[in-house]
């Protein structure tokens, strides 16, 4: 029975943040024994509309997945130099697990319970079938939390 706000008990991804996505992709697929994942870019900001802290913003990224497991992917990500918690993370912190990520319904509806609980919205953006929203909940549970709505 799932009892918490997010109405899910499935973590379905951790976001890592690198320098360089091919190194570091290479060292994954090494690692795993698996193929070479393939890179894509994000969107532009046409298609994103991504908002960094309330702001437009035309960051953009590099990106690999690992879907090698069961349960849960590994998200490679380069991000370029625009503002985004992607840039912010590198900057501040260097490469490392950025957040863990949640499937959800209802993003305008549970963006409001992180907000009101103290861990409001950073990033958030459109992909192709959905859309997601990065939480400063770094306080609290020392990692941010990413939601994933898929149409």
């Amino acid at each position: 029975m799932i009892t918490n706000f997010l109405d899910t008990d499935v973590i379905v991804q951790i976001g890592i943040i690198v320098k360089d996505i091919n190194k570091t992709a290479q060292k994954y697929a090494e690692f795993l024994n698996v193929d070479f994942p393939e890179i894509i870019i994000t969107d532009e900001f046409e298609k994103t509309q991504a908002h960094y802290k309330g702001q437009p913003t035309e960051a953009r990224a590099k990106l690999a997945f690992f879907r090698n497991f069961k349960n849960i992917e590994i998200e490679l990500i380069e991000p370029d130099d625009n503002p985004s918690t992607w840039r912010e993370f590198l900057d501040t912190h260097g490469e490392g697990v950025h957040h863990i990520a949640f499937f959800i319904k209802g993003m305008k509806e549970k963006v409001e319970i992180f907000n009101q609980k103290g861990m409001p919205l950073i990033q958030k953006g459109e992909y192709t079938g959905g859309r997601y929203a990065y939480l400063d909940s770094t306080e609290q549970l020392k990692v941010i939390i990413e939601l994933l709505e898929n149409d």
